[in-house]
Parts: C-alpha cells; sequence; structure tokens
C-alpha cells in the first residue's frame, strides 16, 4: 500500500463525499452496530459512518491518511469518535471490540497477500470473543475496473467551492497481480482547475480470501454479495464476509 493523493491531498479530499455518501453499506453496519456496545472503523475516511454509529455507543475511528481525518474530526458528531491517524496492518490498541468494520473497499488498498493478511490479523486480535468483523472487496469475475475508462465513467459533479465539475476514470487491470491501476480526474468547469490523483487496488477471489481469513483466526459465518443481504455466487459484484473469531475448543 502506497501513499495515495487522492486521500492524503485535502483539495482531492473534498471530493470524498460528494462521491461516497451515505448508502447501503452504511445502513447495514448501522443495523449491524445497534446491539454492539463498541466498533472499531478502519480505514474510517472522513468519517462519516463512525460519526453516525457514535450516536449509539463507543467509536473508534482508524485511517492512515491525515487529510481524511482532518474532515472527520470536523464533521457533526465527529467529537463523540476516537480517531486514531494509523494503519490497519500495524495497529494495535491493546482493547477489544464488539465490532470491527474495513468497508469502502478500503481492504482492496493492500496489494499483497502479506499486507492482507496483516490486516486480517489486526481485526482478530482487536475483536471480542462474540464479536463480529465485516469487510468488502469487490469480485474480481464481475470485472469493475471495465467501466473504470473515460467513456463509461464520465460523470457531473457539484462541488460547493468549485461549482460544476467534470470527473472520470481510467484503469487498467494486471492478471498476473490481480491489481488495478486507476486514475481519478476531476476538471472544474468554470476554472479549469485540474486535479488527478493514481492509485492501485487489488482485485482477490473468494477462494484465497477464505485462505487469509482462516489464517487469521477468523471465521465467516456468512458471505453476502450485496448490501442487501443477497447470496454471495460466482456472479456477484461484491464479496461481503461476517462472521467472528475461531472459537477453539477442549478436548
Amino acid at each position: 500500500m502506497n501513499d495515495d493523493r487522492l486521500y492524503d491531498d485535502p483539495d482531492l479530499v473534498q471530493f470524498y463525499d460528494l462521491e461516497n455518501g451515505w448508502g447501503p453499506d452504511f445502513e447495514f453496519c448501522a443495523g449491524l452496530a445497534k446491539n454492539a456496545r463498541s466498533v472499531l472503523d478502519l480505514g474510517c475516511g472522513t468519517g462519516e459512518l463512525a460519526a453516525k454509529l457514535s450516536e449509539k455507543c463507543e467509536v473508534v475511528g482508524v485511517d492512515p491518511a491525515a487529510s481524511m481525518l482532518a474532515v472527520a474530526r470536523t464533521r457533526p458528531g465527529g467529537s463523540q469518535v476516537t480517531w486514531v491517524e494509523g494503519d490497519a496492518r500495524d495497529l494495535r490498541l491493546d482493547r477489544r471490540f464488539d465490532l470491527i468494520l474495513l468497508t469502502g473497499h478500503a481492504f482492496q488498498v493492500f496489494l499483497t497477500p502479506e499486507d492482507q493478511l496483516a490486516a486480517l490479523r489486526t481485526m482478530a486480535l482487536h475483536l471480542n470473543p462474540r464479536g463480529r468483523f465485516l469487510f468488502d472487496s469487490r469480485n474480481p469475475a464481475a470485472e469493475a475496473w471495465k467501466n473504470w475508462v473515460p467513456e463509461k465513467s464520465r460523470r457531473q459533479l457539484q462541488h460547493p467551492i468549485l461549482g460544476a465539475v467534470e470527473a472520470w476514470n481510467d484503469a487498467t487491470f494486471d492478471a498476473a497481480s490481480g491489481i488495478v491501476t486507476y486514475e481519478t480526474h476531476y476538471h472544474a468547469v468554470e476554472s479549469g482547475k485540474h486535479l488527478t490523483a493514481a492509485s492501485q487496488i487489488r482485485f482477490t477471489p473468494r477462494d484465497e480470501l477464505e485462505l487469509l481469513i482462516s489464517e487469521a483466526g477468523l471465521h465467516v459465518s456468512q458471505w453476502q454479495g450485496d448490501w442487501q443481504g443477497g447470496p454471495c455466487t460466482p456472479a456477484s459484484k461484491e464479496l461481503i464476509p461476517l462472521g467472528g473469531l475461531v472459537q477453539l475448543t477442549g478436548n
């Protein structure tokens, strides 16, 4: 995982909530958190979900990008959350949580199996014995990156300062590694200001995820293919495992 201007540059961070606002994923997570006393939100971004969950329980939001956390701290409800600038691969808080979330496809920023396993082990180390974890990763079989090209990804945004903005992406897929390298472009119509960032994410098949999850000491009780609770099939757009710690039993 490398530094990414999309999340580190304050000018680019201003677009995050415009493109990633409250949706079915956050709604599902809010439902999961109803009976949780404590939540660890890994890769919390600008903190919209963490701030909302803090109305009902104790929340710690973790993200490696200081610019994202700067937005999180100032949003409504942000003062209720404990914000931590940190990396899910080596985070150690010396405490456990009822629910651990890693949403927004943040799991995909870990570009090697070793980094993915490290993030999953962090989840296991911070999970209460009867707690639950959840993360999401795009199903490589759905080939989402084929839509991340200029002719299919152009969209119009309304920025609070820049006004009308044209946005688009461009992407290339490396089949050997499963890594997609994509560019994000924002072009302000009136001023001509142009912002761009290059990012990388990894698409991991379900069978590989299953092995990594098991190796981390976690188990999956339910695989979902979408945020409405639909089944996970070979054609699903999403791979969403929901589970807990492996429970060891004595002889």
